[in-house]
């Protein structure tokens, strides 16, 4: 008797210890340019514990750039949206879109910076007429900032959509686009070992001090979902605070960085085999040719 009472209570302890996973509501998330500091708060806070402590258990779509974002906001393929360009959400709302602005994500835009080739005639933005210069996608904060860039110094440069900092660096280098956008810690490797040079950052623009990315939800989401997207922003703010006190935020997200360049690495491996089979194919036919 006294072993079957306290088998039962075994279990109905564990049942209790158990009960938050049984409780996780899950939440859809978009997210542009996986690997960046502050685009990265969502995944970091998840591999802390941070959103499960909270009873949320989130899936993540990475983007590249807000405007795929936000349209999948919009669309209702995710609950959320994280760095939408304010710019953005603001049209879209005036036209109708059941978009709503549930949080600020970023103030300012100085980690984003444009860059130019180390041997680039480009010294300043001052330079770019004629030029292009890159940005993610529509209505995204580097789209703003571009635009920016071009009305306040005057120039006549093209403004270029590129997507993400990889595609960006690549149609650099390659001579496609004059000048590329990144942020931290993309490239900043590139720039210490001077293959690539910095002419400007976001806050050389009227952005500096003002609401540049957004945490955005639609109608649907907030009017059934309200309670998940609360704890969304509870866990996200306490997300934040730990990454600016505990070093161990930082490896986390070193661990993140690490596994996407890994990634990166077998993808243009792949992509230089590609080519030069098809240098070599190219060589084999005009020699067949002769």
């Amino acid at each position: 008797m006294i072993k079957t009472t306290l088998r039962f209570a075994g279990i109905a302890t564990l049942a209790l210890v158990c009960a938050p996973a049984f409780g996780q509501d899950t939440l859809k998330l978009a997210v542009g340019q996986r690997g960046l500091w502050d685009t990265s708060i969502s995944d970091v806070g998840q591999r802390a514990g941070i959103f499960k402590k909270h009873g949320l258990t989130l899936e993540i779509l990475y983007t590249q750039g807000a405007g795929e974002t936000q349209q999948a906001v919009i669309s209702g393929s995710v609950e959320i949206g994280v760095g939408v360009g304010v710019m953005g959400v603001l049209s879209a709302y005036s036209k109708g879109a059941p978009v709503r602005i549930i949080g600020a994500e970023i103030t300012g835009a100085g980690d984003l910076y444009w860059y130019v080739k180390a041997d680039s005639p480009i010294k300043t933005l001052n330079d770019t007429n004629g030029k292009s210069i890159a940005y993610s996608t529509n209505g995204s904060s580097t789209h703003g900032v571009v635009t920016a860039f071009i009305k306040q110094y005057g120039v006549s440069a093209k403004a270029t959509a590129t997507g993400g900092p990889p595609a960006t660096l690549t149609t650099v280098m390659s001579g496609q686009v004059d000048v590329g956008w990144a942020a931290p810690p993309f490239g900043l490797d590139l720039l210490d070992g001077n293959e690539i040079r910095k002419i400007a950052t976001g806050n050389d623009t009227l952005f500096k001090g003002q609401t540049v990315r957004l945490l955005i939800t639609n109608t649907q989401t907030l009017e059934g979902r309200k309670d998940a997207v609360e704890r969304y922003m509870q866990a996200y703010r306490e997300t934040v605070d730990w990454m600016y006190s505990d070093p161990a935020a930082l490896k986390t997200l070193f661990h993140q960085w690490a596994n996407l360049n890994r990634v990166r690495i077998s993808i243009w491996v792949i992509q230089w085999i590609a080519m030069a089979y098809w240098f070599y194919r190219m060589a084999w036919q005009a020699r067949a040719d002769r």
